[in-house]
C-alpha cells in the first residue's frame, strides 16, 4: 500500500490535483482554506475582499504592531463591507468547491483550524470521506482522525462573528482522542505536545500540541502519528517508543505529499 498525506494546503489547488498521483489513497489533515495569504497579499479570502495593499498592511501589523493595533485595523476593514458574513461565506464555498474538486485519489480528510467543518459534509461522497473523531480501515490498518486545533488556556471560544476558526476546548479535544481505539495510524491536524514538534522557528513561538495525543501514542503504540499545523517546526519528526511522529509539511509551500508505505 502507498498512501500520500498532506496538511496545510491553504488554497494550493494546483498542487492538490497532483497530491494523490500514484497513491492508493490520499489523507488530508486540514487547513484547506487560504484566509490570509502572508506571501501573496492579493490571494486568499482577505485578498479577494480587501486587495493586496490592505492585506499587506494587516500582515505588517501582525509582524510589527501591537495586538490592539492589529485588531483595530482588522475591524476597520470588515466595517467597509455591507455583509461581512455573507462575503466570507461565499468566498469559503468558492474555495472549497475548487479544492475538493481537485481531489482525484480516494481521500480521507479531517478539518484543520483554518476550516469550517460544518460545510464539509456538503463535499463528502464520490471518493471523499470526512472523518473527525472516527476511524477508517484500509490496507489492513486502522486510521484514527482528529480535526481542529486547541483553544489557548483560559480563552472562551467565540460564538458569533462572520468567521470562527475550528478551535476546540482541551476537554472536548481529549474526549475525541479518547474515543479512538486500536489505532495503527494517528491522523491529526495538530502535533502531539512535544516541544521540538510544536515550536515554529520562523514565527518564534510554540503552537499548542495535545498531551492527550502523547498519552494515546504511549498506550496504543501506533506505527505512525502524522500531523501538520506547525509550518516551520524545530524538528519534522520525533520517535515515541515504536511510533514515528511526523510533521508532513506545509503543503502550500512544498507541494509535496508525505508518503506512507506498508
Amino acid at each position: 500500500m502507498r498512501v500520500h498525506v498532506v496538511s496545510d494546503v491553504h488554497g494550493n489547488a494546483d498542487a492538490l490535483k497532483r497530491a494523490g498521483d500514484g497513491a492508493d489513497a490520499l489523507i488530508v489533515l486540514g487547513d484547506l482554506l487560504d484566509f490570509v495569504d502572508y506571501r501573496e497579499h492579493d490571494k486568499g479570502i482577505m485578498g479577494a475582499l480587501f486587495g493586496a495593499e490592505k492585506v499587506g498592511e494587516f500582515a505588517r501589523l501582525r509582524r510589527e504592531g501591537t495586538r490592539d493595533e492589529t485588531v483595530a485595523f482588522s475591524r476597520s476593514l470588515w466595517a467597509t463591507l455591507a455583509d461581512p458574513a455573507g462575503a466570507v461565506g461565499e468566498a469559503i464555498l468558492h474555495q472549497y468547491s475548487v479544492l475538493f474538486g481537485a481531489l482525484t485519489a480516494p481521500t480521507f480528510a479531517t478539518p484543520g483550524n483554518v476550516d469550517d467543518p460544518s460545510l464539509w459534509p456538503e463535499f463528502a461522497g464520490d471518493g471523499i470521506t470526512v472523518l473527525d473523531g472516527e476511524v477508517a480501515e484500509f490496507g489492513g490498518l486502522r486510521f484514527g482522525f482528529i480535526g481542529g486545533a486547541l483553544l489557548p488556556p483560559n480563552v472562551v471560544p467565540r460564538r458569533n462573528g462572520f468567521w470562527r476558526p475550528y478551535l476546540r476546548t482541551r476537554e472536548e479535544y481529549d474526549v475525541a482522542v479518547g474515543g479512538l481505539e486500536d489505532i495503527d495510524v494517528l491522523c491529526t491536524h495538530i502535533p502531539p505536545a512535544l516541544p521540538e514538534l510544536t515550536y515554529d522557528v520562523i514565527a518564534r513561538r510554540s503552537e499548542i500540541g495535545s498531551a492527550a495525543l502523547v498519552d494515546l501514542i504511549h498506550e496504543q503504540r501506533p506505527r505512525w502519528s502524522v500531523f501538520g499545523h506547525v509550518h516551520q517546526p524545530l524538528a519534522t519528526r520525533a520517535r515515541l517508543g515504536r511510533t514515528e511522529c511526523r510533521n508532513v509539511g506545509h503543503f502550500k509551500e512544498t507541494a509535496q505529499p508525505y508518503v506512507l508505505r506498508w
